[in-house]
């Protein structure tokens, strides 16, 4: 249990019931009120005066069980039960929740109740290992957490208290509603629920190690997990984690950072300049600003510039052109292929049958066990190759696709590029939020064959050495 969130809890509680006597001196009548507070009979005055004496938490809170007990339509019930939260809150956590239910059926807008509620509701969903227990344990946090953040004030609490009570259990709130929808992969909630505990915690909260500083950072991954990710937000709230937290946490939360920053940038350079930054500023600055690593298309055109003879470029190079260039640009780099017939050795194959082969041959494509070309065969394989296995193939190169699209065709009145894929919609992506890239390559090879090795010439045997005589 974290002790200091604990301790944060219990002042709380005290917030809520401190700050004014509850019960007046025992009147000669047991009805009697008085502007000092409530009045009991001599009785039950002795009782509570007994419960709330006792000096150990467990003692404490069998007294006031057993006040509750003979008392049930005490009026201070509401103040007893609180107090009874509060101290089995020291050792026990499920009483604690049991009593909050309870204190909520008399107070339901109780923000001493609804904090517990949320604290060690949200405890049980990150102990749980069943998703299903896990995900039921944060929808319980966070649906107190929403009643807490409507809720109103007391009529017995000055306003003062109930502002100062309201500021401290605020972040807590939105934090607990983030997790439940971050769990659930709403990540536009998460980000504007974590967002909201960051814009409500304290400062000092902010840089200390925490369930704040901890939630900087799920605010980063949540970021991160968006669709599409954005990297910058990611790379900052990561690396505004990473500055404070300790060690092991910092080291993990600078992975995310540095990888998130690269994702977004190219490389790592300049990455001091954000953790520099983040030293001082919770959110980004309107200043703040990194440059985004070049797009496909950007690259392809570099490429396309830099390269002479179009047809030395390497299979994956040409791949990433056909899968990321302009139609024009695509269009160049098809024709240094197309129709030409090439064996291609040491390809693995992905899948066969006796008409096709499906194999890996670029880098890439070995490299993520996936499949860039199809081999289909001018006449029925006698024998399928296994999956796994390297094979020599012969073909001539007839079409290509995008994520299973064929190229479009060109528009009446254009000259018509030949295997160029249909140009991606107009789009303006946001900066911080790359579009996502075109599907995967393939390549269609027609009257392909498997080209079976050469067998080594049989050696003549040695001329027999005859002894001369």
């Amino acid at each position: 249990m974290n002790k200091v969130v604990v301790a944060s809890l219990l002042a709380v509680a005290c917030i809520a019931v401190g700050g004014r006597s509850v019960i007046a001196q025992a009147p000669a009548s047991p009805d009697a009120q008085s502007s000092g507070g409530v009045q009991m009979s001599p009785a039950e005055y002795k009782a509570y005066n007994d419960a709330i004496g006792q000096s150990t938490p467990q003692t404490k809170a069998a007294a006031l069980e057993s006040y509750l007990t003979a008392y049930p339509n005490s009026a201070v019930k509401a103040s007893t039960l609180q107090m009874l939260m509060t101290t089995y809150s020291s050792f026990d956590p499920t009483k604690t929740l049991s009593t909050a239910d309870r204190l909520l059926q008399v107070q339901p807008d109780n923000l001493a109740a609804l904090t517990f509620e949320v604290y060690f509701r949200k405890q049980e969903a990150d102990k749980a290992t069943d998703p299903a227990a896990k995900q039921a344990a944060l929808d319980t946090a966070a649906g107190f957490a929403q009643k807490g953040l409507a809720a109103t004030k007391p009529k017995e609490m000055s306003d003062a208290d109930f502002e100062k009570m309201k500021t401290s259990v605020t972040p807590g709130f939105y934090g607990a509603i983030a997790a439940d929808a971050a769990n659930k992969k709403d990540m536009k909630t998460a980000i504007t629920n974590y967002t909201a505990e960051l814009k409500a915690s304290p400062p000092a909260a902010t840089t200390t190690p925490g369930l704040t500083l901890q939630d900087t950072y799920l605010l980063g991954l949540a970021y991160y997990q968006s669709t599409p990710p954005d990297y910058l937000n990611c790379t900052w709230f990561t690396s505004r984690a990473a500055a404070f937290a300790p060690e092991p946490y910092k080291s993990e939360f600078l992975k995310v950072a540095t990888y998130c920053y690269k994702k977004y940038h190219g490389n790592a350079d300049g990455y001091d300049s954000v953790t520099a930054a983040v030293q001082t500023n919770l959110f980004p600055p309107p200043t703040f600003s990194v440059k985004p690593a070049p797009s496909p298309a950007d690259i392809v055109a570099q490429v396309i510039a830099s390269t002479p003879d179009l047809a030395t470029l390497a299979v994956s190079d040409k791949e990433f052109i056909l899968q990321n260039g302009k139609p024009e640009d695509a269009a160049k780099v098809w024709d240094t292929v197309k129709g030409k017939s090439v064996q291609l050795p040491d390809v693995t194959v992905v899948s066969a049958t006796e008409n096709a082969i499906q194999a890996s041959v670029s880098d890439d494509a070995v490299q993520s066990k996936a499949a860039d070309f199809t081999f289909n065969m001018k006449e029925p394989l006698k024998t399928v190759p296994e999956p796994g296995t390297k094979v020599t193939l012969s073909g001539t190169y007839a079409s290509y696709t995008v994520g299973g699209v064929a190229p479009a065709a060109p528009a009446a009145g254009e000259t018509p590029a030949v295997g160029a894929p249909a140009a991606p919609a107009a789009t303006t992506p946001a900066p911080a939020s790359p579009a996502a890239a075109p599907g995967p390559v393939m390549i269609v090879m027609s009257d392909s064959a498997v080209v079976e090795p050469k067998k080594a010439p049989a050696k003549k045997p040695a001329p027999a050495h005859r002894r001369r005589r």
